[in-house]
């Protein structure tokens, strides 16, 4: 952790960049309401009674939500790289604000789930849009030495006003009840963070957050832009080392994250737990895991400027495997522990791999690069957690699959250690 003479100094470096104040308030707001607008739909997807959800109407809320747009999003991902991104961001937010009220007026009226999914979908992807934006802008209004410092403090930011913003969703719930109009209420108090992110997305001057048109530039019409977008993201990942190393890491461990999650899960439901009911375990392990990533936030740049991110990466996954395997005993405790181990060890990872895009890829494609990240991030997770769900027994006692876990987080070990070792840059 951070000491008081460590915390001040970031505070006042903070306050020396006004640019980056204005990002870290705009990303501070979009993650309330998203968190709002995230806990109000599984309101009223999983817990509303007049919609009792199987596990396989579950997963197919998760394919529904989260893989569409991760197999369209480096397609629109070219356009961060090709218009000014405030304009973007604009654009993004006033859609999000029209697609959360379009939901909640749906849950108003008591629509019916499929035009629920839609909609959140198209608001989910507008989301995970301005978030791809935010992290392609944040070189611009930082000094390159304090990218990673700053990164870790912005995720730090986002992940906490999240938390707050899912927290909040009970206020409307408790006031409106448990179905359709608590759910509804909740997402029309979502679109005022989101509203207020778009006003704060105005206040920045224009080309302020780039792109930077360089030789590396996709030039041509927007449509070849936009056709081309997942090829040119794809190819830039690969060929900068230090982006297809951490890639490789980062994909390994949501790979992981999902298996553990389903395990956590279908064991809950077959187990009669004494002190917690069973959805009081899975809140206590997702709670655990977010609490191990935020505090690597802080942790990271230390740990990165005493041994650079190539060693940091390294450690990191391969104290994964370990704990990883330390749960092959399925005992919810250890689990828990785990979650909170595993949380910090994977956010570890994905820090570094953020700051290799931002760092080290031009900035005419880094756009193209975080929304190829944001799809691989996804389609890891869902993946994963659609094949364990093939294999794992009714009673979600495999030990087989944590220990599965544990060679995925090995094979992402060699990967990461046998494309950093050609490179000509330590990083």
């Amino acid at each position: 952790m951070t000491t008081p003479h460590e915390r001040f100094a970031l505070w006042r470096a903070v306050r020396t960049l006004p640019e980056f104040r204005r990002l870290l308030e705009l990303r501070a707001v979009s993650s309330f309401g998203d968190g709002l607008f995230q806990g109000g739909l599984v309101g009223a997807l999983l817990f509303d009674p007049e919609r009792a959800a199987n596990p396989w109407q579950i997963a197919g809320s998760f394919a529904a939500l989260f893989l569409p747009y991760s197999l369209l999003g480096p397609f629109a991902g070219a356009l961060l790289d090709r218009w000014d991104r405030r304009k973007v961001l604009i654009g993004a937010n006033l859609a999000r604000v029209l697609f959360i009220l379009a939901v909640a007026f749906l849950l108003a009226f008591h629509a019916g789930a499929p035009w629920i999914l839609l909609g959140a979908l198209v608001a989910n992807g507008f989301t995970r849009f301005v978030t791809s934006g935010l992290s392609a802008a944040l070189p611009h209004v930082v000094p390159r030495e304090q990218v990673l410092t700053m990164n870790s403090l912005a995720t730090a930011v986002s992940a906490a006003t999240l938390f707050f913003g899912a927290i909040f969703m009970l206020v409307p719930r408790w006031a409106f009840g448990v179905g359709d109009s608590g759910s509804s209420a909740a997402l029309f108090m979502a679109s005022v963070p989101v509203a207020a992110a778009w006003i704060l997305s105005v206040r920045f001057a224009p080309h302020v957050l780039g792109p930077d048109d360089s030789a590396r530039a996709v030039h041509g019409s927007v449509a070849y832009a936009v056709a081309t977008g997942w090829g040119y993201g794809l190819r830039t990942a690969f060929t900068v080392p230090s982006v297809a190393g951490t890639l490789s890491g980062v994909v390994a461990h949501r790979m992981v994250f999902g298996v553990n999650t389903l395990l956590v899960l279908v064991t809950v439901r077959h187990t009669g737990s004494a002190n917690v009911a069973g959805l009081g375990v899975a809140v206590l392990f997702a709670a655990s895991t977010g609490i191990g990533s935020f505090l690597a936030n802080f942790l990271t740049p230390m740990v990165v400027r005493r041994w650079s991110r190539y060693r940091t990466v390294n450690v990191a996954l391969a104290a994964a495997a370990a704990i990883q395997l330390a749960a092959v005993g399925l005992d919810l405790p250890i689990m828990m522990m785990c979650g909170f181990l595993l949380g910090a060890a994977g956010q570890v990872v994905k820090l570094c791999a953020d700051s290799a895009m931002q760092l080290d890829v031009d900035d005419a494609l880094r756009g193209h690069v975080f929304t190829v990240q944001d799809a691989l991030f996804w389609v890891a997770f869902v993946a994963s957690i659609t094949v364990a769900a093939a294999v794992i027994p009714v009673d979600g006692h495999s030990p087989v699959l944590v220990v599965a876990g544990t060679v995925l987080y090995l094979l992402g070990l060699a990967a990461h250690a046998a494309i950093r070792r050609g490179s000509t840059r330590p990083g």
